[in-house]
């Protein structure tokens, strides 16, 4: 029971109040000054109490039994079968021609108040068994930094100056893309991330010996691995390099990035942490600060979808409870 906040007596005042009254003798008036209320509070105390026990004595909602113009409930159905279409309050608002209050009133009133995950399909969850059992793989591109913080920082927008020695001897613009290239264990998410000049298959493969290597550092065998459908991943020669690590490849469905959502989770944890979580000087800085962030990541920082633990905590819970206590 929630008390208004002027509230003179609680319930146990009003039971004093009533035992006062009826049992000790005191009048109504005397109780009623003892209690600190008017006489006309206390009769009402005293009279719902006669004529529906203790229970009278609890608070009632001050909502009024009847509402004149309530709208109708074929009118509520209607606000919530638009709603189930993923239509805005404005938008039902104008459909039906009412005040967007009101719409909005009735969206809070049923439980339709966000949109949510309203009229789409339900999502599907999962969560692999054994550490290995699936890796995720997912790039995403960075913009280099040269001269300078960016303008998420800065504010500035114009054109960066300067040039750099590629591995192959060639003079390229500093200006450009770094590829962030990631890999994430479906049971424990235990993380692995380079960050490489492109996104090209012979180097996705390079990536992905290199992160079989990691994994294996931690006694985690990988058995599957699911990609989103770039073209590094659809090349016959990153099918023959998963054929020969003994890896089925998987790939998500077109257009439902979702499918790899672990993947794309990461990305995100990964870009506020790290990649736009300090002011860089400069590319190699960023780069530099990679390893240090990863580490915190894999080892301390509490994950919130494996009950606020690190992933190298779920890795040894995991292993204790596949038989392994090393």
């Amino acid at each position: 029971m929630r008390l208004h906040a002027n509230a003179r007596l609680s319930v146990k005042g009003r039971e004093l109040l009533v035992e006062r009254v009826e049992v000790a003798g005191w009048s109504l008036m005397e109780a009623a000054a003892a209690a600190g209320i008017s006489d006309r509070t206390a009769r009402k105390w005293l009279a719902r109490h006669r004529a529906e026990g203790p229970g009278g004595l609890l608070d009632r909602s001050s909502a009024p039994v009847l509402v004149a113009n309530r709208t109708d409930e074929r009118r509520v159905e209607a606000i919530a079968a638009l709603r189930r279409v993923r239509l805005t309050g404005a938008e039902i608002a104008q459909v039906l021609e009412m005040a967007l209050s009101t719409v909005s009133g009735i969206l809070t009133r049923i439980g339709m108040g966000k949109l949510g995950r309203l009229g789409l399909e339900p999502a599907q969850r999962y969560e692999r068994q054994r550490p290995g059992e699936l890796i995720h793989i997912d790039v995403k591109k960075l913009g280099r930094i040269h001269a300078g913080a960016g303008h998420r920082v800065s504010g500035k927008r114009g054109r960066y100056t300067g040039t750099r020695t590629d591995a192959e001897g060639k003079r390229r613009q500093l200006v450009g893309w770094e590829f962030v290239h990631i890999a994430i264990d479906d049971a424990t998410r235990l993380a692995y991330v380079e960050v490489l000049d492109d996104e090209r298959a012979t180097t996705a493969i390079a990536f992905l010996r290199r992160a079989i290597a990691h994994y294996t550092s931690y006694g985690i065998t990988v058995e599957q691995l699911i990609t989103d459908n770039g073209s590094a991943y659809r090349s016959t020669i990153h099918a023959i390099a998963c054929r020969a690590l003994g890896i089925r490849h998987l790939r998500t469905r077109p257009y439902r990035p979702q499918t790899n959502g672990k993947a794309e989770r990461f990305i995100r944890t990964l870009l506020g942490g790290w990649a736009y979580g300090a002011i860089y000087r400069d590319s190699n800085e960023r780069n530099t600060a990679l390893a240090a962030w990863i580490d915190f990541y894999n080892h301390r920082r509490p994950h919130g979808a494996i009950s606020h633990k690190p992933p190298a905590a779920r890795l040894n819970e995991l292993n204790n409870l596949l038989g392994s206590y090393n």
